[in-house]
C-alpha cells in the first residue's frame, strides 16, 4: 500500500516513522519528528500535514495533550515487520545508530550478551559481497585458535549470536562460523569457484516444513497453543536446513521421536521428526545428540 505514495525516500522515512510512533504508542507530536529527523518545526508540521492528506482518517488530534492520537477508523498505510516494530519499541528507532532516543515503551530482556567486532563484522560482509574469499583467525571449541580459508556466502542469527555461513575451504565443505570467534581477516585477491558460492550450498537451499506441537508431556497444552498461536494444536514453520537445528534449539522443542525429554524444558515437541532426515544441523536440535539420532551428520561443533 505504500508504494503507491510518491515523496522522497527521505519524507517516506519520516512519515514511516510518524504512523509507527502514533499506532504502536498512541500518541505523537511534532518534537517528536524534529528529534528522530534533526528537522525544523515547519517541516515537522509538513510532514504532518502531508500525511493526513493520505490517511485523512488516522489522526485525531487531542487538545488538552497537545498530540495526536490514533483515530478510531485508523489504518495503517505502510506495511510493518513485526520483527523490526519490536526492535523499535524495545530499543528505539533508529536505524542502527544510538541517537539517545529513549523507548517508546518500558521494556526490560536478557540483553544480548554477544556482539560482533564492527570491523571484523565490516569485512566479513565486504567479502560477502564482492564474492571474495577470505582467510581468518578463528577460535574453535574442537581445535581452538586456527587459521581458516572461507568464502562467506550469507549473514544468519541464530536467536543469540550471529555467524556468517561460508565455504570453508579447508574442509571443502560449507559450514557456519560464529562472528565473534573471527579474530583476524584478510581478503584474498581474485574470484572464486561457483562451488563456493551460495548456489551451491544445499543445506542453505533445501526448505525444511517442521510440525510443532504441545508437548505430549504437558498437563496443560492448551496453554502452550496460546504461546504460539496454534491453530487446531498445530504450528508449522519453514526453515532453512542449515538453520533448523538452530531452531528447534532456540525454542526449545523436543526433537526425539518419542517425545523422552522433561516436558517442564522443553514445551514442545517435533512431530514430523523424519524432516529432519539428511540435515546437518539437526545434530544440534535438543535430544538428537542424546537419542543417537545425529550418528553420521556432519556438523562443525567449533561453531556451535
Amino acid at each position: 500500500m505504500d508504494k503507491h505514495i510518491n515523496v522522497s525516500q527521505a519524507q517516506r522515512e519520516r512519515l514511516a516513522f510518524l504512523e509507527l510512533r502514533t499506532f504502536f504508542t498512541g500518541e505523537l507530536r511534532r518534537s517528536d519528528i524534529e528529534l528522530r529527523f534533526g528537522i525544523k518545526p515547519a517541516a515537522a508540521s509538513r510532514d504532518l500535514a502531508l500525511y493526513r492528506q493520505f490517511a485523512p482518517s488516522n489522526l485525531e488530534y487531542d487538545k488538552p495533550r497537545r498530540c495526536y492520537r490514533p483515530a478510531g477508523e485508523f489504518a495503517p498505510v505502510f506495511e510493518f515487520k513485526t520483527d523490526r516494530v519490536l526492535a523499535w519499541l524495545s530499543q528505539g528507532f533508529g536505524d542502527g545508530l544510538d541517537l539517545g532516543i529513549k523507548p517508546a515503551a518500558p521494556f526490560e530482556g536478557p540483553g544480548q550478551l554477544i556482539k560482533p567486532d564492527l570491523q571484523v563484522l565490516a569485512s566479513i560482509t565486504r567479502s560477502l559481497c564482492r564474492r571474495r574469499a577470505t582467510r581468518i583467525n578463528y577460535l574453535s571449541l574442537s581445535s581452538g585458535a586456527k587459521q581458516r580459508e572461507i568464502v562467506p556466502v550469507a549473514l544468519a542469527d541464530n536467536g543469540l549470536r550471529w555467524h556468517i555461513r561460508a565455504y570453508d575451504r579447508n574442509h571443502g565443505r560449507f559450514g557456519d562460523f560464529v562472528l565473534s570467534r573471527i579474530r583476524k581477516t584478510h581478503e584474498i585477491d581474485g574470484p572464486v569457484n561457483e562451488w563456493e558460492l551460495l548456489g551451491a550450498d544445499e543445506q542453505w537451499a533445501r526448505i525444511v516444513e517442521m510440525e510443532l506441537v504441545p508437548h505430549p508431556g504437558l498437563a496443560q497444552p492448551k496453554a502452550i497453543e496460546a504461546d504460539y498461536g496454534m491453530r487446531d494444536g498445530l504450528l508449522r514453520i519453514k526453515s532453512r536446513a542449515a538453520l533448523a537445528g538452530y531452531v528447534l534449539r532456540r525454542w526449545s522443542v523436543d526433537a526425539t521421536a518419542n517425545h523422552s525429554l522433561d516436558s517442564s524444558t522443553y514445551h514442545l515437541w517435533l512431530r514430523n521428526t523424519p524432516t529432519l532426515y539428511g540435515v546437518e544441523s539437526a545434530a544440534i536440535a535438543p535430544g538428537m545428540v542424546d537419542a543417537g539420532q545425529a550418528q553420521g551428520r556432519k556438523i562443525e561443533r567449533g561453531t556451535t
